[in-house]
């Protein structure tokens, strides 16, 4: 009874066993057939494929890649799949393939150039990816020769003017910059320099610059129209490339010459050799340049200034290049053009200096950076102090102590001379005003102070001159204006009735450096001057006793008569030496300024001056 239960229970594994093998049957016919159908789709694809194993040999190989490798299929079996479409070439592609390989990446995509057997090059874009359910895996090639073309043909009317058919400024900054990030290849310590790139190598990390432009060339377009200025650019052009092709220092593929915009081009020397190198460039460009242009019946002649820098690679970007590139360029024109200017760090310092002290100026008068000292105005007769003359100091926070001559050129440049000026003014007659109530039994100090052509132009001078004197309670003739010769000179119109205006307050007009411009005489009979200072240059002929210059006493002695027979005084500036002083009183000058009695000092010290002993003559 035991064994029936168990009886009918044996039957249904039978029935189990025996429909097992026809449900493993079936599943593998439809497998095997999956499988043709794969390796029949793979035979036939258009997309050129191989299949690799881990080891990276190839498997198989479809017709497709035969053909685009220039070969039969079944040649391509048993060879290293990164050999035939060069995956080892660089580091980082070699690295991805083995990670796949391993099965440590799923995939990657790169893009090589191939060789087709019969020569040809080709470019291709490659996948290798994991085989799902084997350890193979599959590597793909897709033929993008046409769309690299395309893509080709779009960079090169991107990168590329089409006036001149030159590099434009996109690809010339592209080109910079890559030569900027390429270091200098490593010499070897016994290869001298020229043997060095006599073999070809000429990586030397420098870089030189030639930017240029036309002189004129506007002129040509509003003239002649700007059909014709393509033309000569055209032209330019294509000379500025036979220049650069024909440099005897070039190793290698040449030059970039490109346009950078109107009529503004450059040449870029990657490795140059030095200095000499971009100079001798330059000539040769301006030689070109002078030869006259044919252009459709136009004959034309044009000219270039050219900015030309040299220097290391490392260290420079860029922007600093191009800025130094562009400074010099400026530099060639205001030289007078026509001419090539190299860079000079020494000037470019300066340069830049005076940006800074341009930038500053301006707010350095509210931030009371300013001060006034004096330098006296002696009596040549009896050594005594007449009057001073304010000299401006900026103590600037980064540069120091500046004397005048360094800040008051920009000053006029940018119109803070009006601001300045009003300060200087108003800050002389509070000091001369505060001087005489100080000593109120000394004979008044007059105070003369510098003033610029177009503090007349840019503001009410006449109405500053009378509101700082009434503020300040200074009399009008103990005020004393002093312009330049080539400023009062060509005074007429508003200048010119300034001036009398001035003078009919009670204020005195000086004219400074007086011999050094116009010397129109017949100007001083005409124009409300008090007083002429005579320019230290003629003063220092006075200096070597032994050596005198008998032509400098003579044109002194001539102005000194003329300025008396006029109703004029004469100061004599830059007077160093006893000397000098003793001549000049026997002349007849009447005051002298100079170190012999004191440099410029603070107002403490002309404080102590008044009422003492007269100076040394």
């Amino acid at each position: 009874m035991s064994g029936t239960p168990e009886g009918p229970v044996h039957p249904e594994p039978a029935e189990t066993h025996t429909a097992e093998p026809a449900l493993t049957e079936r599943h593998t016919g439809r497998e095997e057939a999956e499988l043709r159908d794969y390796r029949a789709a793979f035979r036939v694809a258009r997309l050129a494929m191989a299949l690799v194993d881990r080891d990276g040999v190839v498997v198989a190989a479809n017709d497709s890649l035969g053909a685009l490798l220039g070969t039969e299929a079944g040649a391509l079996r048993e060879q290293a799949a990164a050999d035939l479409v060069d995956l080892a070439s660089d580091g980082r592609t070699w690295h991805a393939y083995r990670e796949v390989l391993r099965g440590r990446r799923s995939r990657f995509r790169c893009t090589r150039r191939l060789k087709h057997a019969d020569g040809r090059s080709l470019w291709a874009e490659v996948t290798v990816a994991p085989v799902p359910g084997d350890r193979r895996v599959l590597l793909s090639i897709a033929d993008i020769s046409d769309r690299r073309e395309l893509q080709a043909r779009l960079r090169h009317l991107q990168m590329h003017d089409p006036v001149t058919r030159l590099p434009n400024r996109a690809l010339f900054f592209e080109r910079l910059a890559a030569a900027l990030e390429e270091p200098a290849a490593p010499r070897e310590p016994h290869e001298s320099h020229e043997s060095y790139e006599s073999y070809g190598y000429g990586r030397t990390g420098r870089i030189g610059l030639c930017y240029l432009d036309l002189d004129g060339f506007k002129a040509v377009n509003d003239t002649l129209g700007h059909r014709v200025g393509d033309r000569l650019l055209a032209a330019v052009a294509g000379r500025l490339t036979e220049c650069a092709d024909s440099d005897g220092y070039t190793r290698g593929g040449g030059h970039l010459v490109a346009r950078l915009g109107g009529d503004e081009f450059a040449i870029l020397v990657e490795d140059s050799t030095g200095t000499e190198q971009l100079t001798d460039l330059a000539r040769s460009v301006l030689d070109a340049l002078q030869e006259p242009f044919d252009l459709a019946g136009q004959r034309l002649s044009v000219s270039a200034s050219i900015g030309v820098v040299e220097r290391s690679g490392r260290g420079t970007t860029a922007t600093a290049l191009m800025q130094a590139a562009d400074t010099t360029l400026y530099w060639a024109k205001a030289d007078g053009k026509a001419r090539w200017t190299l860079f000079d760090p020494e000037r470019n310092a300066h340069r830049m200096t005076r940006q800074a002290l341009s930038s500053t100026l301006r707010p350095a008068v509210e931030d009371g950076e300013f001060a006034l000292e004096y330098q006296p105005l002696v009596d040549l007769a009896d050594g005594a102090v007449r009057g001073v003359e304010a000299l401006v100091r900026w103590h600037h926070p980064q540069f120091g102590p500046l004397p005048p001559n360094r800040f008051i050129g920009i000053a006029e440049e940018d119109g803070s001379i009006v601001e300045l000026g009003r300060w200087i003014l108003r800050t002389a007659c509070h000091q001369a005003r505060q001087w005489q109530k100080d000593h109120p039994r000394e004979r008044p100090l007059f105070v003369s102070v510098n003033v610029a052509v177009r503090q007349v132009w840019d503001s009410d001078l006449v109405a500053d001159v009378a509101g700082i004197l009434a503020e300040t309670g200074l009399a009008p003739h103990l005020l004393q204006l002093e312009l330049t010769e080539s400023a009062v000179m060509g005074s007429a119109g508003r200048p010119l009735q300034a001036l009398q205006a001035l003078s009919d307050m009670g204020v005195r007009i000086a004219i400074d450096d007086f011999g050094t411009g116009y010397s129109n005489l017949a100007y001083l009979s005409r124009l409300p001057v008090s007083v002429l200072k005579l320019d230290g240059s003629f003063v220092r002929g006075f200096q070597d006793e032994e050596h005198a210059n008998a032509a400098d006493e003579l044109i002194v002695e001539a102005l000194v008569r003329l300025a008396h027979r006029l109703g004029l005084t004469v100061t004599a500036e830059c007077v160093e030496t006893a000397g000098q002083a003793s001549r000049l009183r026997r002349i007849g000058c009447d005051t002298g300024q100079g170190w012999l009695y004191s440099r410029a000092v603070t107002p403490e010290r002309i404080a102590e001056l008044i009422g003492t002993e007269p100076l040394p003559a």
